[in-house]
């Protein structure tokens, strides 16, 4: 079975090819057949597309014309180009997306049909930035591919089991009727990060309380007991929680009140504030992305040392939250960007509880560990980097859904 998995971002699509059996799953992710990305941020009208196969790598760059347009230069590497996988898209047995609101309506990954692609629509007006863009990656594969089954995988799923206290805002009852509520997000990773953690410890999942760290451009945490989300960082949307690449995470809200008042700003200029100008690069001044600050705060600059302390002290006290709705804690997983490729992040953040008995291996921690326990042996709680895999997470549910519709 080839399963094609798409994941699209609002300023990027990224897009791989498994081979799997028609019997069983591995274990363990098997290296995809082929992978592609198209990054739209490079240079202005120009759409840059990356291409790795086993038989080579290539790094192309071509005027866009749409993200459509686009994605079809991209999937023609399939079957042609310098290294084709395939002779023809008639090989491609099933396509998987991620899709990251779902809302209450959908616990689970689902086939895609009419009614599920006006519900993507509909609940772009609590995902604005991602669920248009998730919903044309669809559109897409049917003006390209027909009628081949696609499967949409939602970011909120994992945690559709919070219960009311976790999920409900203290607001006017009305609004959790109107669907204002927490839904987190990252839910994908989080998943596949909980079920890898088990795979490193031998135990059974059920049986560990975990918190994960889905530390990219984006931050979320994941309180998890009983193979379950029962609580998260981010909320109503993706804003809410952490302090982010670009993105405030949580604020006092009257900063909002005061700024629309006394300041005058609209709401998109609020929005554009909230989620393209503040966390790393508002505080910096300096870029969104954690190497450079790493790097300055290193060399003394004022504004990249505050914006990596705030990070870490806003990183550790929602950890304390976590830790708190879980009553006690097996392992703790740093997962995405800065989880897994920077050791100063996850020394700093265990520092702040070494009175808990936590305790990390320094040298293990420094040899850009993946999938392994860098805790000490004397630590209470086992310290897992993972790296996450989001995309076999969803060729995964594919190959679950075609095989139980078969």
């Amino acid at each position: 079975m080839k399963v094609l998995v798409l994941n699209a971002g609002s300023s990027s699509q990224k897009s791989c090819l498994y081979d799997l059996s028609n019997q069983a799953l591995p274990d363990i992710a098997p290296h995809p057949l082929w992978e592609a990305e198209i990054d739209w941020t490079h240079q202005k009208g120009k759409a840059e597309l990356k291409v790795k196969t086993r038989k080579g790598k290539s790094k192309t760059s071509f005027d866009s014309q749409s993200r459509r347009a686009d994605t079809l230069e991209m999937l023609k590497t399939l079957w042609g180009g310098e290294n084709p996988v395939i002779h023809n898209p008639q090989e491609i047995d099933i396509v998987g997306h991620r899709v990251v609101h779902g809302g209450d309506e959908y616990r689970q990954s689902t086939f895609v049909t009419s009614e599920l692609k006006a519900a993507i629509a509909r609940l772009s007006t609590f995902a604005p930035i991602h669920n248009p863009v998730n919903l044309e990656g669809i559109e897409s594969i049917e003006e390209i591919l027909g009628d081949i089954p696609q499967v949409a995988v939602f970011d909120t799923a994992f945690h559709s089991h919070l219960t009311p206290a976790a999920y409900t805002y203290p607001i006017p009852y009305k609004f959790l009727q109107q669907g204002i509520r927490r839904y987190g997000f990252h839910g994908i990773s989080h998943e596949y990060c909980a079920r890898r953690a088990a795979q490193i410890l031998g135990c059974d999942l059920k049986e560990l309380r975990l918190i994960t760290c889905h530390l990219g451009n984006g931050c979320s945490l994941a309180a998890i007991r009983d193979g379950y989300s029962v609580d998260t960082t981010m909320g109503f949307t993706p804003l809410e929680g952490l302090m982010m690449g670009s993105r405030s995470g949580s604020v006092d809200p009257g900063i909002l009140l005061h700024l629309l008042r006394h300041e005058n700003y609209t709401a998109d200029e609020l929005d554009n504030l909230l989620n393209r100008e503040s966390g790393l690069l508002g505080i910096s001044g300096l870029s969104g992305d954690l190497r450079p600050i790493l790097s300055a705060a290193e060399e003394g600059e004022a504004q990249a040392k505050l914006a990596l302390d705030i990070y870490i002290h806003r990183l550790r006290s929602c950890i304390g939250s976590m830790l708190a709705s879980l009553s006690g804690l097996d392992a703790i997983i740093f997962t995405a960007g800065a989880g897994e490729n920077s050791p100063l992040i996850r020394a700093a953040t265990c520092e702040g509880f070494e009175f808990l008995g936590w305790k990390i291996d320094a040298q293990k921690n420094e040899s850009s560990p993946i999938d392994i326990d860098i805790a000490a042996p004397e630590s209470t709680v086992r310290i897992l980097p993972i790296h996450t895999q989001e995309d076999w997470a969803i060729a995964q549910a594919c190959w679950q859904l075609s095989s139980s519709d078969g």
